[in-house]
């Protein structure tokens, strides 16, 4: 048996910086990565054997926990069916089905393998659909690695973006707009000034990649204005909250606040894939024929709908989708974030948190962020030392401030009450 340590070294030696996804690394919060062996239920093992209460989840797509039994049963048949075909088969119009049924913005949707790769053509498709070239994002939200979407936000109110990655010529970047998330003047003069060139806004809706911010819905019901005054295209970013803030997505919550509210197109990874690299975006029938083979925007992918991953999906979908799953996933996150909380408030440490369904966040601070500025001026050193100190006690949390977290259905109570004492163990020792 290796260690994580040798590990690490012999990673480092073959994989640029040791891992295959920059965060994996631990630069963040330092140390040594931890190299999995195994999940079952709501733990993960490392190589060393230590078991760890997972609040990652692969980053959101183990809603149900790690080897679920009718995932692994569907996924298992589907393989001694085939890995892959490079042909249409019946699974793929099956997940498309479930999803369009679940999403009512929705009606048709093409499945990928890869947030980035659904960000990716989502961007393209508003473009061809509008015939206009500029996009709108926000700091601080990651909707995947594409090079128009790796941007920062430059000095000034809607300042085009400079590449935040080298490789990206800045010629690729000049028409993305980097705007402060939550803030309303600058989202009215940006389409004030420019409304007639942007072709879509793209937004993640509950922030996971600035840990976890939601936008206002003042704000929201102001996109959604802006977007249909001047024509632009709203895109939802569900990757992270597509049913795993709630069945119907992020979408669902916010159409309960705003009468009427939809996006004009949505995108979606993680939970529909149930840990297989799959994703999808989608949105009316009309707006989806502009694709190829119908229509002249390009869009193609060897490993679309590819069998076994439709199959993992498909199951994960069906166990999600019965009564009561989501308020008792919910209530298990309430409880952690209530937990953190308390034991924060009873050792004198700031500290803030937030959920909805089964995703939550937490800041060393006195108040809930609003944008990215307002988290990275959170106590960043403070985080570190209680993520390792939580890591010790066999809590694995993300190891980056600037990541959500999420709960399974797998979640015990017993599991939540033991990382809320771990958590004052912690916090009490001053991590």
């Amino acid at each position: 048996m290796q260690t994580n340590d040798e590990l690490f070294t012999r990673a480092q030696r073959v994989i640029p910086g040791g891992v295959n996804s920059p965060v994996r690394a631990f630069r963040a919060v330092g140390g040594t990565p931890r190299f999995i062996a195994r999940g079952q239920g709501a733990y993960i093992w490392d190589a060393e054997g230590r078991r760890y209460i997972d609040y990652i989840g692969s980053w959101g797509p183990m809603i149900l926990g790690h080897g679920h039994p009718a995932v692994l049963e569907a996924v298992q048949k589907a393989a001694l069916d085939g890995f892959s075909f490079g042909a249409p088969t019946e699974r793929e119009i099956e997940l498309a089905e479930a999803i369009v049924a679940l999403v009512p913005s929705v009606e048709q949707v093409r499945l990928v393998s890869s947030g980035t790769e659904a960000g990716m053509s989502a961007i393209r498709l508003a473009r061809g659909c509008t015939g206009r070239s500029k996009i709108v994002k926000f700091e601080g939200c990651y909707h995947g690695h594409a090079d128009a979407l790796l941007v920062k936000a430059g000095s000034g109110l809607a300042t085009f973006g400079h590449p935040t990655s080298a490789g990206v010529p800045a010629d690729v970047v000049k028409h993305t707009l980097v705007l402060e998330y939550n803030n309303l003047a600058q989202i009215d003069e940006a389409f004030a000034t420019q409304g007639t060139e942007i072709a879509c806004v793209i937004i993640e809706p509950i922030a996971g990649n600035m840990n976890f911010v939601r936008a206002s819905v003042p704000f929201m019901t102001r996109l959604r204005e802006l977007c249909t005054k001047h024509g632009a295209m709203l895109v939802f970013d569900e990757v992270m909250t597509g049913f795993r803030v709630a069945l119907g997505g992020a979408q669902s919550v916010y159409a309960k606040l705003i009468p009427g509210f939809k996006p004009d197109m949505s995108v979606f990874g993680k939970v529909i894939g149930g840990g297989m690299p799959l994703a999808a975006f989608g949105s009316t029938r009309e707006v989806m024929g502009q694709l190829a083979p119908l229509g002249p925007v390009y869009q193609a992918g060897t490993l679309s709908g590819n069998p076994v991953a439709t199959a993992c999906g498909l199951a994960t979908l069906e166990e999600i989708g019965k009564p009561g799953f989501f308020e008792a996933l919910s209530a298990s996150t309430r409880t952690l974030v209530a937990g953190l909380q308390g034991v924060a408030r009873d050792a004198g440490v700031p500290l803030v948190g937030d959920s909805e369904g089964g995703m939550f966040g937490f800041f060393f601070a006195r108040e809930l962020p609003q944008n990215y500025g307002v988290v990275m001026a959170t106590d960043k050193e403070r985080f570190n030392r209680f993520f390792h100190a939580m890591l010790d006690a066999g809590v694995y949390l993300a190891p980056a401030l600037y990541e959500a977290g999420f709960v399974s259905a797998a979640h015990s109570a017993e599991d939540i009450a033991a990382t809320v004492h771990a958590a004052a163990q912690a916090l009490a020792a001053k991590a």
